[in-house]
Parts: C-alpha cells; structure tokens; sequence
C-alpha cells in the first residue's frame, strides 16, 4: 500500500513532464493518469482502506489517505477524465494536457497532507498550474484574470506559511494537531490562507471573475476540484484539533448565504455558477463527517453544468429565456441541477441529507434556507426554453455522460436519506424554490454592487479575515 501510495502520489507529475516528450500521446497520458486515481480512491472507499505514512518523523511531515480522502480523490479523478475527454477534439496542445496532468497531481497531494509544509508545497504548485491553464488562451483578458489568481494566491500563502512556522516553532512539527498547542496568531494567519484559497466566505469572491473568464474546462477544473484543495485541509484541521470547528461554523454558514444571494440576482450564467460554488463550499465545510460525499456530489454536478454553459448561445439569462437550447442538452442540465437542489434519486439529495443530520440544529435551519436559495437558483437553468434547435458538438458528450453518471451513480452511498420525511422536505425545498422564482426573482432587474470583488479590496478584505478570526480563537 505504501509503494502504491508513493507511485500513484508521483504519476501525475512525472507524466506531466513526459506529455512535453511524447506530444502525440499527450491526451492519452493525461486520462490514463486519472483513470489510475479513479482505481486509487475506489480502493479507499469500497475496502475501507487507511493509510498513515510518516516521511519526516522530527518534522511531523505525515501522509493520510483514508475514506474522506477517498472522496475528494474521486471527485479530482472524474472531473479530470471528464474535462480531457471534452478537450479531446478541440485541438489543445500538449502543454494543456501536461498542465491539466500537473494539476491533477498536486490536487491529489493535498488530499492526503496531513501537515503544513507538505501542503504548502502543494498549494503552491496549484496555483502555478491553475495560473498556467487560466491564461492558456493568451488574451489580454485571461491573462489579466491569471494574474489576478496568481497575487490573491501567493497573498494568501504568504499568511499561510507565516501560521505554519509559529505551529513549528511551538511543537517542532508541522503536524496538524499542533494546530491545538500553537499560539493564536498561527490559527489566524493559516486559517485566512486556506479560506482565501478554498473560496470561503468574504475572501473568497475572487473566485467569481475567475471561474467565470476561464475557458469553460479549466472552469470546470477550478469549480470541480481546484477550490476544495483549501477546504480538505480544514476539514481534516477541524476532525484532528477539536477546537477548530466551532470557528469554522460560522463561516461556514456565512458562506452559503453569501454565494447564494449573489447567484440569486446574477444574470450571467458561468458567474452564477461560480458564485454557486462558493455557496456550495459552505456545505462542504459545516459537516467534517460529510465533507467528503458532498464535494463528490457536488463536483461532478457543477463540472458538468460549467462544460455545458460553454456550450449555450449566450451567458446572459434574459437572452437565454428567448433561445431555445437543444432538449438533450437541456435534459443533461436539468439532471445536473436537480442533483446540486437536492433532489431524489441523484447525489445531492443524499449529499444534503447526510450534512443536515451531521450539523447542530441552528446549523441546519441555516442551511435549509439556503438550500431553498439554491433551487432558486438553479431554476433559472431549469425552466430555460427547449426545443428541436441545432444540436451541440457531439464531443462534449463523453464528458457529460461519465459526470452525470457519476451523479446518479452516487445517489446510493447515503440510502438512509430515503426515508418519506426527508423525501417530502426534499421536494418542499425545492418546490418553494421554484415558486419563489417564478413569483419574485425571474423578472427581477437587481444588480448586486461587485465593487468588493476589485484586487485591492480582496487584498485588505483578507486582513479583516485575519482579525476576525484572531478574535474568535481568542474568545
């Protein structure tokens, strides 16, 4: 297990460098790296498998691959497959594809760090090759919005390596647990870096314009797998060091209602997914125990909305509410929407259930709430217009089918949720959703200010962060 560990931990890397030798084989490669991730997290969820390997002993450098783990793997495998089987026809080079490979390795390493400086390294070799893949078409424009990444990126892991050497300084490990014995400021400054970098709450909103200047498969990437490369390491924080989730409760909270309210008056389509996915990590981070089924859930789903959105006539919805879109694909989109809803017989409904039943009760009234801020909207993708039009490019289909598969596959790891109650709250959810839109926001003209999400705001809205959570441990 520790050789195979080892092997499958430096694949990705070492075919993200043979891809530049061997150019003709470059998309092979790149979904043959993924496919060996797909058999990697299989083997940690059905045999239950764990695995704790200390590299470093005096230096706490640890690595866990575990069942959580396994999720988050998963969800990096299937949406990495997916997103080279759309770019398989599109003539990419072989940069892309090693970059894509690169990516994928690091994001896996991330899953299974379990100390600071580990994951540090990884961190970093993130968002050099997000960074790449974001400016991949040259533009002024996405080079613009690389950059922008890239700052935002390095000012967070700036703070992060400062909270990562006062937990050194008081343990002599840069272990996870001595996140419990090290001084306040550590928790701060490594708890704004990861926020910042996972997307959580008010830190976050440098993802919107990201995700949504991107071409539609590296948006798939980032939205899919990339920003949950900074809620694993809290996730795994709050399960080692119990005081660590009740400081991230709150911000959990407040990260499903801030995504939601700005994807509810957002009129175009990949900003709504992407403010979306901000919401949605809020779920991800209020329930350690369910963090992982709810980001396989809901990676594969918005991976493959965001593979879809590149493919509608026009990003903004009033535009969109005249055009009728092809019905297969509208069918792909419903399904995908409906699982991010919560609703039955696909991943999201399980994935919901079983974070509701793992939170406090103030929690889950919270969340309730803003799930029913969730169907509203994914209305707007729902109820668009349909009809015999020009069909899309058959090679998206590949991709969508494996997500959506994924999607319904997945519906069976959480049978409990199957239960009359929480099938009727499920559907009563949803339902009120889709009234609320159809009485109060389809026509709705509200714009929300984006003057927030500006680089130099971004920047001191990380030290407020700072403060606030210096605070919170403090109290």
């Amino acid at each position: 297990m520790i050789a195979l560990t080892i092997t499958w931990l430096a694949l990705p890397l070492f075919v993200g460098f043979v891809i530049y030798l061997l150019p003709r084989v470059d998309r092979y490669l790149a979904l043959g790296v993924s496919f060996v991730s797909l058999g990697y997290a299989l083997q940690l969820l059905v045999g239950q498998s764990s695995l704790t390997l200390e590299l470093l002993d005096s230096f706490g450098v640890t690595l866990i691959a575990d069942p959580l783990s396994g999720f988050f793997i998963l969800t990096n495998a299937l949406v990495t497959a997916a997103v080279v089987l759309y770019c398989w026809n599109t003539g990419k080079s072989a940069f892309f594809y090693a970059q894509a490979s690169i990516l994928h390795g690091s994001v896996n390493a991330t899953f299974i760090c379990a100390d600071f400086i580990s994951l540090y390294v990884a961190l970093e070799v993130i968002g050099i090759a997000a960074f790449l893949l974001i400016a991949y078409p040259r533009s002024d424009r996405s080079i613009w919005v690389a950059l922008r990444y890239l700052f935002v990126s390095n000012t967070a892991m700036l703070f992060y390596l400062v909270g990562a050497v006062l937990v050194y300084q008081a343990n002599h490990s840069f272990a996870f647990s001595g996140l419990g014995n090290a001084p306040i400021e550590a928790l701060a400054l490594i708890f704004v870096g990861l926020l910042t970098k996972g997307g959580i709450f008010v830190s976050g909103l440098w993802l919107p314009l990201t995700h949504s200047e991107a071409e539609s498969p590296v948006s798939a990437l980032l939205s899919g797998v990339v920003v949950k490369a900074g809620v694993f390491p809290l996730v795994r924080c709050a399960s080692i060091v119990e005081e660590v989730a009740p400081i991230l409760s709150p911000f959990a909270v407040g990260t499903a209602f801030l995504g939601v309210i700005y994807a509810i008056f957002e009129q175009d389509s990949k900003r709504t997914l992407a403010l979306s996915t901000i919401s949605q990590l809020g779920f991800v981070l209020a329930a350690p125990a369910a963090a992982g089924f709810y980001a396989l859930s809901h990676g594969l789903a918005k991976s493959a909305l965001f593979l879809m959105a590149g493919t509608l006539p026009s990003r903004n919805f009033k535009e969109l509410q005249t055009q009728p879109i092809d019905t297969k694909l509208w069918i792909a989109i419903v399904i995908a929407s409906l699982s991010i809803s919560g609703f039955p017989l696909l991943s999201g409904f399980g994935a919901k259930a079983l974070t509701l039943n793992s939170v406090m009760p103030w929690q889950a009234i919270a969340l309730n709430i803003a799930s029913v801020g969730t169907a509203i909207v994914f209305a707007k993708f729902i109820f668009l217009p349909h009809g015999n039009v020009k069909a899309v490019k058959p090679g998206i289909w590949p991709a969508i089918v494996l997500l959506l598969t994924g999607t319904i596959a997945a519906s069976g790891v959480y049978l409990e949720a199957y239960t009359v109650a929480k099938i009727a709250k499920a559907l009563a959810i949803v339902g009120l959703g889709w009234l609320a839109y159809f009485v109060l926001f389809r026509r709705s003209a509200i714009e929300l200010p984006r003057t927030i999400e500006k680089f130099e705001h971004l920047i001191g809205v990380m030290s407020l962060i700072l403060i606030l959570l210096f605070w919170m441990r403090l109290a």
